[in-house]
């Protein structure tokens, strides 16, 4: 059993369609904007790829902060306590390399309590909700350069930067839009306006939902996630604005 970072793809590829049964397009847009593979450990036996992870990096305040995403165990290694053996292989080298800590948002609550064995503890907050369409509000398409420019003035004070290669992949099942006050990642899903993340005032909410076409909108601002601390001093961030659940 070997703990590294990969060497190739191609088992990664194939574990995460196994794990997570995403589409083709899902997973070729992840690999295409937001892997690199000094974000990424993973454990090889018998040349096969039995566990991995990645990670996004973010900032606040001038500290580095890892966002954990896509951990993962092949169903014939499971068991054998590779999850634990990644998580803290990756947590020892981030603290290597000065990241403040590592969050994570656990797919399912489940897992809240094997994240929890690990030192991670419940962190940042969430908001849902529903609108329908009602008003008019001009919105542009923008780029994610250009989103994230617009994103750390309307960030709350208290939000992780989170840019490059994440808006990246958040661009590539979702339309960035920029209006007065507002910022809108979403996807439409029959005539139902689903927003990745909407930053600015929610009462904007059902205008945007009338510029897009759509008769209603479902609305997340935040994530109720997980943090592991390695820094003591280091302040932390209180919102995560972006997961890629």
């Amino acid at each position: 059993m070997e703990i590294d970072f990969p060497r190739t793809t191609e088992g990664l590829k194939k574990l995460w369609r196994e794990a997570f049964g995403d589409e083709e397009a899902f997973i070729d847009g992840f690999f295409k904007t937001a892997y690199a593979p000094d974000r990424c450990r993973c454990i090889v036996d018998g040349g096969e790829t039995a566990a991995m992870l990645f990670w996004l990096d973010g900032t606040f305040r001038g500290e580095k902060f890892a966002y954990v995403y896509a951990v993962a165990t092949g169903e014939p290694f499971r068991g054998r306590g590779l999850c634990r053996a990644l998580m803290e292989d990756t947590h020892a080298l981030l603290k290597q390399e000065g990241y403040a800590a590592a969050l994570l948002y656990p797919a399912e609550a489940g897992l809240r309590e094997m994240y929890r064995s690990l030192g991670y503890r419940d962190w940042g907050r969430s908001e849902e909700f529903t609108c329908t369409a009602a008003g008019t509000l001009p919105l542009r398409r923008v780029s994610p350069e250009e989103y994230g420019r617009l994103r750390r003035v309307l960030l709350p004070g208290d939000g992780l930067i989170q840019e490059g290669p994440s808006l990246a992949f958040l661009a590539e099942s979702a339309q960035l839009w920029a209006g007065q006050d507002i910022l809108l990642a979403a996807s439409v899903e029959d005539d139902t306006l689903r927003a990745a993340e909407f930053l600015g005032d929610p009462r904007l909410a059902p205008a945007a939902v009338a510029a897009l076409d759509c008769r209603s909108g479902f609305f997340r601002q935040g994530a109720a996630a997980m943090i592991l601390p390695f820094k003591k001093n280091a302040v932390l961030p209180g919102y995560l604005g972006l997961v890629f659940d």
